[in-house]
């Protein structure tokens, strides 16, 4: 695997040398080249001015900055940049530890593996790697990388430590306006919605895989063989319809209790009013896991943490800190109780 950054952690008066792989890979995912459908020849895409109209060769590209509401761009270079004070450059400074259900999902962006680079920085990784696993806690700090700083998130996973890049809380839209207002759930719907996701049972990251790629290789290699790519069943695809909730949530619980799954269509819901009152739906506390694998939640298992209700933005839980290196919790390390060790599954992330 190619290391892509190589810089340091820089944790209290311990540094430690690290080397930087990118987690996950996307190249297996779909992707497709634009063509002329008149001849088939793919189309390029040429730079060009849009001053004088020529195009542009690389090496006369640079970079400018463009100020919000302002129409001047104005140019910038690698020499300008080298020169702004960064002390985040080659190092990831880790500013707070926190639980990891402070941590929104919704900040998540890209991960990274970060092995040791040299001997010498061995026993310090280790060390910090079983730090977190033991605490229960992951680390929040600055790194600038690419060009950029961006905040960042240290947990250990599957016997190494893992880095994810986080947005800003600036950069999380809100959700006003998203969510429906004024809906009755009632109790019976409650009851019958937990049940179901209960019946479901845990995921097996095994058996997930991309079927839209699989339709588009099937579709491909149909094409090349001449031949006329089979027609998906429109018998299976249900319409939409309206439909009692509570009738459909039974028949999905008898139907996933029974081995079997019935469908119970894309519907539209008629709402059942008069039925009772509103329950008030609170998030579970989120528990943290200081990096165990083995999760059966996509969230969780990007986060090492739930999406439950009254999380904080990585930036908000850092500025909670108090001087006395007391947590978002208001306890100080010291005053927490010792947890033990825990056994790490295995992980097919």
């Amino acid at each position: 695997m190619r290391s892509i950054w190589n810089g340091s952690i820089s944790f209290g008066l311990v540094t430690i040398p690290v080397k930087t792989y990118s987690a996950t890979d996307r190249t297996s995912s779909v992707s497709f080249v634009r063509i002329h459908e008149k001849d088939g020849a793919p189309i390029q895409y040429r730079k060009v001015c849009e001053l004088d109209g020529q195009e542009v060769p690389n090496e006369e590209v640079g970079k400018g900055y463009q100020p919000p509401g302002d129409d001047a761009v104005v140019p910038i270079t690698d020499e300008d940049l080298s020169r702004l004070p960064m002390p985040t450059a080659k190092t990831l400074s880790i500013l707070s530890f926190v639980d990891p259900g402070e941590i929104d999902p919704l900040q998540l962006d890209k991960a990274y593996y970060l092995g040791p680079n040299g001997a010498s920085a061995t026993k310090p990784y280790a060390l910090l790697r079983e730090a977190l696993e033991h605490h229960a806690k992951v680390a929040i700090g600055k790194v600038a990388m690419r060009g950029r700083e961006t905040l960042a998130m240290l947990r250990a996973h599957d016997g190494a430590l893992l880095m994810h890049t986080l947005l800003w809380p600036d950069q999380i839209r809100s959700a006003d306006g998203v969510a429906p207002e004024a809906v009755t759930v009632r109790e019976n719907e409650m009851k019958l919605a937990e049940t179901l996701m209960d019946a479901l049972g845990e995921l097996d990251p095994a058996e997930l895989h991309d079927d839209y790629r699989e339709a588009v290789e099937e579709l491909v290699a149909a094409k090349r063989e001449g031949g006329t790519p089979a027609a998906p069943d429109a018998s299976a695809a249900p319409g939409a319809q309206v439909i009692d909730l509570t009738a459909a949530l039974e028949r999905s619980v008898r139907a996933v209790r029974g081995g079997g799954r019935e469908d119970a269509g894309d519907a539209s819901v008629t709402p059942l009013r008069g039925r009772g009152p509103t329950r008030e739906k609170t998030a579970p506390r989120a528990k943290g896991d200081g990096g165990r694998t083995g999760r059966t939640s996509a969230a969780k298992k990007a986060g090492g943490g739930t999406a439950g209700g009254g999380k904080k933005t990585a930036g908000k839980a850092t500025a909670e800190k108090t001087a006395t290196g007391r947590s978002a919790s208001g306890k100080t390390a010291a005053e927490k109780p010792s947890r033990a060790r825990r056994t790490k599954k295995p992980s097919a992330s």
